[in-house]
């Protein structure tokens, strides 16, 4: 089918403060021109512009995408540690049928704030892919590791030939990574093989690292080193594209060492300060060099899964807690919600920005809105202003998941039904 978006707004994010007043044409799953309209090209259907502003859909670079079932679950606990040993028993009691209902969920929920690309870290995983095809958006999926060395190679094997029919399936909008969860509940051989294993495939590694003070503190007690110096001197970054989620507590060694690799920070405002796990002072990661993405972690430590709301938030912290010279510009937030998480999966050839021989991710953003008026800075207004419910209409390869603020492939409704029936069975269990 071709589309043709007439006359809008239009924010490609190829390059710092562009926006111009034009057409995009999308024939199939991919644009076929930004600006200046084609007038051999004949559309299919016409959707008028004038009022839109049109972005590349956003990435959400770390989350689980499940968890929305602990939603506004033990939400004043103290710390991180705290809050998993409340967490953990819960996550036990839970059966694929109840990660598919609530990755169900959260896939509608990513649609409804623009999100068509998340990177997971959760068990069940063929559920969430089977979410993901229903859905309609893309999902690079974590075989999540936790524990020893022989488990995790057996878990691996096992979930490779479990994917490998939705992968099939998904048309190129699902991938599978590798997923330790964090240097506290993996042991180093699982690590380093992990690291081996997405060497070996080509795939993203994936971890938590340097999310808390104690984390860091506990790290040091143990293997006279910090977290990142740790993975960096058992063999884990290197030669490897690795996405590093939180990185709260990095000092200026694990800075100078990070840019060494081929690493992507992902920054979880919301989340770290939920936790009390502290700012990270993402300005000073850009500015050293490191690249950053943008994630909401899951919605139980957020609570939701709105990158709006997250951009909006970084954009905010990222004015007062670094230095002078170092603070986060409107521009830099929404590159890491959208080309920055691209980069950051290895797919920024295909998606991430807006233009021709790129496929047809992205979002038309309703600006007849009080809080939108006057415009000016559109960047500005993207993240100090906009919010998820602005959002009319969203695109992934070309297909259309939302319109007039309606999701087309999943039915919300039933959906949320089921959740709700779901979570009250397993707090009977």
């Amino acid at each position: 089918m071709k589309i043709l978006i007439s006359n809008a707004l239009i924010i490609p994010m190829t390059k710092e403060g562009l926006s111009l007043r034009g057409d995009i044409g999308i024939d199939g799953k991919h644009i076929v021109f930004v600006g200046t309209g084609d007038p051999s090209f004949k559309a299919d259907r016409i959707i008028d512009g004038s009022s839109f502003l049109a972005m590349p859909s956003l990435i959400n670079a770390h989350t689980h995408v499940s968890m929305g079932l602990m939603r506004n679950y033990k939400d004043s606990l103290p710390t991180l540690q705290a809050w998993l040993a409340e967490i953990f028993p819960i996550e036990g009691k839970l059966t694929t049928d109840d990660v598919l209902a609530a990755s169900r969920l959260g896939i509608i929920e990513l649609i409804q704030s623009g999100c068509t690309m998340f990177t997971d870290m959760y068990f069940e995983p063929q559920a969430t892919a089977q979410a993901v095809i229903e859905g309609g958006i893309r999902g690079s999926i974590g075989v999540t590791l936790f524990g020893d060395l022989e488990e995790n190679k057996a878990r691996v094997e096992e979930r490779e030939k479990l994917l490998a029919p939705y992968v099939a399936q998904a048309e190129g909008r699902l991938t599978l990574n590798v997923a330790p969860h964090a240097i506290y509940t993996c042991t180093q051989e699982t690590y380093q093989y992990a690291a081996s294993w997405a060497r070996q495939h080509g795939r993203v590694f994936h971890t938590h690292l340097s999310e808390t003070k104690k984390e860091v503190d506990d790290c040091i007690a143990q293997t006279g080193m910090t977290p990142p110096a740790y993975l960096a001197k058992i063999g884990v970054l290197q030669d490897v594209k690795s996405i590093l989620a939180h990185c709260v507590h990095l000092s200026n060694e694990d800075i100078d060492l990070l840019k060494s690799f081929d690493t992507t920070i992902v920054h979880n405002p919301s989340s770290n300060l939920k936790l009390s796990s502290g700012i990270a002072p993402i300005a000073s990661y850009l500015h050293a060099g490191i690249p950053v993405a943008l994630g909401t972690d899951g919605a139980s430590s957020n609570n939701n899964l709105n990158m709006f709301e997250e951009m909006h938030i970084a954009s905010l912290l990222g004015r007062v807690v670094d230095t002078e010279s170092e603070k986060l510009t409107p521009y830099q937030v929404l590159e890491m919600a959208t080309k920055g998480g691209a980069e950051a999966m290895g797919v920024e050839d295909r998606i991430g920005t807006l233009e021709a021989g790129k496929e047809a991710d992205l979002l038309l953003i309703d600006l007849k809105k009080s809080h939108l008026t006057p415009l000016n800075d559109p960047f500005s207004a993207l993240v100090y202003a906009a919010q998820s419910a602005d959002i009319d209409t969203v695109f992934c390869q070309g297909t259309i998941l939302m319109e007039q603020h309606k999701v087309q492939t999943l039915n919300e409704h039933t959906v949320m039904d089921e959740v709700q029936e779901r979570w009250a069975d397993v707090l009977r269990r």
